[in-house]
């Protein structure tokens, strides 16, 4: 992918595949390419060479209203409507007020939106900027759940708030989209490492793709060196959350009568290409 035509490429044989429901974060410096992928994703910007499928379509093909209907991004910074709260949560008037109430609870805004004078059909003004940042990302992640996406893409959604409503906003999002694939650009390393995938991106480049808890334990992956350079002292809490989250997913998966692809089997899957073996396809 490039961002003009005569630009480089900002994504360089980025190839993966992820199990419908898995939950796979994505670490890299500034500048490999991590918001990059979300816009290949949405098609903000449209790859000139090799597709992305989604359930066996190609998204080259789809419609932009259809694919965008079964994505949602939750961003860094939050957006908020100066429209009425149904409106905000509800755009197109699709959904019925219990679920708009239903999302309103589950993110404890309920009891704010419940003290209004007109409660749902109450105007925001200031595009929410009489709500606090934490309070403007919960109404997103209303959003969401009242859009049910096929794919959720948290773009360091959790970058502007501090660590307490992180780990609200993690804990809503587990509860709320247990089967929904999630896509997370992580701010903070601690909210991926219960997550099923992890992968690692440098220049546009996937470097690394597999378990967190085979990624830390890899004293030789670009992961592990990235926990150790930024968060060192974290390590070994990091370390306890990724041996719990792994000996739970396996419990899962043998209680689980649907028979899913490990990520023992990445090297299957998945096979980073390294520059040195693009020869002339790069110059295409």
């Amino acid at each position: 992918m490039r961002y003009h035509r005569f630009g480089h490429n900002v994504l360089r044989h980025v190839n993966f595949f992820v199990q419908p429901g898995q939950k796979v974060g994505v670490v890299g410096r500034t500048g490999s390419g991590k918001s990059s992928l979300v816009m290949a994703l949405e098609r903000l910007v449209e790859s000139h060479h090799g597709k992305i499928v989604l359930d066996g379509m190609d998204l080259n093909s789809t419609g932009l209203h259809d694919l965008r209907r079964g994505i949602c991004v939750i961003p860094q910074e939050p957006v908020i409507f100066s429209y009425t709260v149904r409106e905000n949560l509800d755009p197109y008037h699709e959904h019925t007020d219990e679920e708009i109430w239903y999302a309103l609870n589950q993110v404890k805004l309920d009891t704010i939106i419940e003290a209004l004078p007109k409660k749902l059909d109450d105007y925001i003004p200031m595009r929410g900027q009489t709500y606090s940042v934490g309070q403007r990302q919960l109404f997103c992640i209303a959003r969401a759940i009242v859009r049910k996406p096929y794919i959720l893409v948290l773009d360091e959604a959790s970058a502007s708030v501090d660590l307490y409503t992180d780990r609200v906003i993690q804990g809503i999002i587990k509860k709320c989209f247990p089967r929904t694939t999630v896509l997370a650009i992580a701010h903070r390393l601690e909210t991926i490492m219960d997550y099923d995938l992890i992968m690692v991106m440098e220049n546009g480049w996937l470097k690394e793709y597999d378990r967190p808890l085979t990624l830390l334990k890899n004293e030789k992956s670009m992961f592990h060196n990235l926990v150790h350079q930024h968060e060192a002292e974290q390590y070994n809490k990091l370390l306890t959350i990724a041996q719990k989250a792994d000996e739970e997913r396996q419990e899962k998966q043998k209680s689980s009568p649907v028979r899913r692809r490990s990520a023992s089997s990445m090297d299957q899957m998945f096979k980073p290409v390294e520059e040195h073996e693009l020869g002339k396809e790069e110059s295409r």
